[in-house]
């Protein structure tokens, strides 16, 4: 008697399942003839994801970013830890893709990474020139513990080497950083959700999130100075915070720069800024926290500059970013620094 034929009726059927959708079976090698007839379940399943795709509400590139910050804080104050299995209060699993179909409001828990870049109801493929706020960088290729997601927020400066992004990654969990992905040539690709939206109405133009930084060099005075310093001590490169960008403050300027790949012509221009800024928010403590309430303070407020990112620091974090337009999570990161930083 056959394999096949000692196989029960439920058997058959997954088998047959299992040949339509191109996987392997307990390592036997099943043959063309077995997948007679179409699954059942399969079916079911692609014709779920495509209704719940196209029952997704537009929403707006503000939104996708406003949605995708409150993991930050959702975990009594702490981001939503990392998981491949779990799912948070709001429905959605705790990868990087189940994070993005959150912030997208797809349906829940989420579509994986691999359905997230393959499914043209989900996503059209765009050229790094065209990224905007609430676009993806996708690598869908290898394993389920190399393929990743991420959320493009905004290019750190005009040179386009760096972008600020949220992301749900393992081992951390909920996060908001610069990001490389996909600027290399890699496996990581960008991606534009079919139902965001470019403004909050169609009368609205979209903001351009790009920052413009200050350049700082040998004669500068002032807060902005100030800031580079206390930015520099929490790298390791000792200056006094005076607000004088003298000789000193020139020579652990071109030394930071070495040691980060930059041309040293100790100038404090936009490269050297996204390098320089820490994204720090409640919780932190540091010269980056000082730097950060040394600039919250120039905007009117007063702020004890003691290093300590506490509520009355993460407030006025939150008052400043609401005044700008920037995404309200009281995180303190490029665009945020930007925004600050020669006002």
């Amino acid at each position: 008697m056959s394999l096949f034929s000692q196989l029960s009726r439920r058997a058959r059927i997954s088998l047959a399942s299992a040949v339509a959708g191109g996987l392997a079976v307990t390592g036997i090698a099943i043959g063309p003839s077995f997948a007679t007839a179409a699954p059942p379940k399969a079916t079911k399943t692609a014709s779920a994801s495509t209704s719940a795709a196209a029952k997704a509400e537009p929403v707006t590139r503000p939104e996708v970013l406003r949605r995708a910050a409150t993991w930050l804080t959702a975990n009594n104050g702490s981001q939503v830890p990392y998981s491949q299995t779990s799912v948070w209060s709001d429905g959605y699993r705790q990868d990087c893709s189940g994070y993005v179909s959150m912030t997208l409001g797809l349906w829940k828990s989420g579509p994986n990474t691999v359905e997230l870049a393959s499914n043209r109801d989900l996503t059209t493929p765009i050229s790094l020139k065209d990224l905007k706020p609430g676009d993806l960088l996708i690598d869908a290729e290898g394993s389920n513990t190399t393929r990743h997601v991420v959320i493009f927020e905004g290019w750190t400066d005009s040179s386009r080497t760096a972008y600020s992004a949220f992301e749900q990654r393992g081992g951390h969990g909920t996060d908001h950083r610069v990001l490389t992905y996909g600027l290399d040539g890699g496996e990581y690709k960008p991606y534009r959700a079919v139902n965001i939206s470019d403004s909050d109405t169609p009368d609205d133009p979209p903001k351009d999130p790009a920052p413009s930084w200050p350049t700082l060099k040998s004669g500068s005075k002032g807060t902005d100075v100030t800031t580079a310093q206390y930015l520099l001590n929490g790298h390791g490169h000792r200056t006094a915070n005076d607000g004088s960008f003298g000789p000193d403050t020139t020579s652990r300027v071109k030394s930071f720069q070495r040691a980060n790949g930059l041309v040293a012509d100790g100038v404090v221009g936009p490269k050297t800024w996204a390098k320089l800024v820490t994204t720090v928010q409640k919780g932190a403590s540091g010269n980056a926290v000082r730097a950060a309430q040394t600039q919250l303070n120039a905007q009117g407020h007063q702020l004890a500059v003691d290093g300590e990112f506490g509520p009355a620091t993460d407030e006025a974090a939150r008052g400043f970013q609401k005044s700008e337009g920037l995404v309200v999570d009281g995180s303190v990161g490029p665009l945020t620094w930007a925004a600050l930083l020669g006002s």
